[in-house]
């Protein structure tokens, strides 16, 4: 068993993968509880998609370097949930169909650039499905810098989010800026999409933010338990996902979601049998 634990950490990628893996988890955890309180599934979902013109800019613009690509991604993830702000909060349109809108737009926008580069394939399904294995020392302080912004905003505005999160009529009441802190979060879940590119990919971002919330939701009413569940979930999905995804030859990032995935049905049918 320990030869088991140990043999994956005599390869730098994999300290790396690992390393990534737990940062990602931990920062999309935090922000993916709201996510969930809120019912902003939608969201996250068409916010990672969203990002795929950014990605492909950034590729056709630089030749594929991956340091250029985070900043292109970044700028489409913030104009797309801005651009999301915006059409829903002035206008009758209401959110969920604005986020189709921007969603269903931006992704074609990316698909029709993605299709002018020949030889693309190879590099940008990285993008699309993940390479944690190829993450670099940069990427991590990357990763960190970025997720501690993160982690830092929830801290300031705790307090807020949580009353924005299960009372939103007494948010308004108590005078709270509203449209900040819904473009606060905005904002927060395109950081953590973009950071998570790497990690698990645009195809399954959605998960590693939604899955290990709604887990922890499951067990608990608690937003501070919640959010440490979560992070223990989504870590233990990172790292569990790494090493099968070492020992069976699976791709790593499709790993870490069917773990967490398993979890949740595990949690849900934890509460099942208990509510029977």
């Amino acid at each position: 068993m320990i030869d088991f634990l140990l043999e994956p950490l005599n390869y730098a990628f994999m300290i790396r993968g690992f390393i990534a893996s737990i940062l990602v988890g931990a920062v999309c955890a935090i922000v993916g509880v709201y996510v969930v309180l809120r019912g902003m599934a939608f969201f996250g979902n068409a916010l990672s998609h969203s990002i795929l013109p950014g990605v492909a800019v950034g590729y056709l613009v630089s030749g594929g370097e991956r340091r250029y690509i985070f900043w292109w991604a970044l700028a489409a993830a913030f104009l797309s949930a801005f651009g999301i702000g915006i059409i829903s909060q002035n206008s009758k349109i209401k959110e969920d169909t604005a986020i189709g809108i921007v969603f269903a737009g931006m992704f074609a926008l990316g698909i029709a650039l993605i299709s002018t580069v020949r030889d693309y394939t190879a590099d940008l399904t990285h993008f699309l499905f993940g390479d944690v294995l190829g993450v670099s020392n940069a990427d991590l302080w990357q990763t960190a810098i970025f997720g501690m912004v993160v982690i830092i905003l929830n801290f300031v505005f705790y307090k807020e989010f949580r009353v924005q999160a299960f009372d939103p009529i007494l948010a308004k009441t108590l005078r709270l800026p509203v449209k900040f802190l819904n473009y606060l979060q905005y904002v927060m879940i395109a950081v953590v999409i973009v950071v998570s590119l790497q990690t698990v990919g645009i195809a399954l971002m959605v998960a590693m933010l939604i899955t290990p919330a709604a887990t922890a939701r499951l067990l608990t009413k608690q937003l501070w338990a919640m959010m440490v569940f979560a992070v223990v979930i989504a870590s233990f999905s990172g790292i569990t996902g790494l090493y099968l995804s070492y020992y069976i030859n699976i791709s790593s990032g499709a790993a870490i979601v069917l773990v967490a995935t398993l979890l949740f049905f595990v949690g849900w049918l934890i509460q099942w049998i208990k509510q029977r």
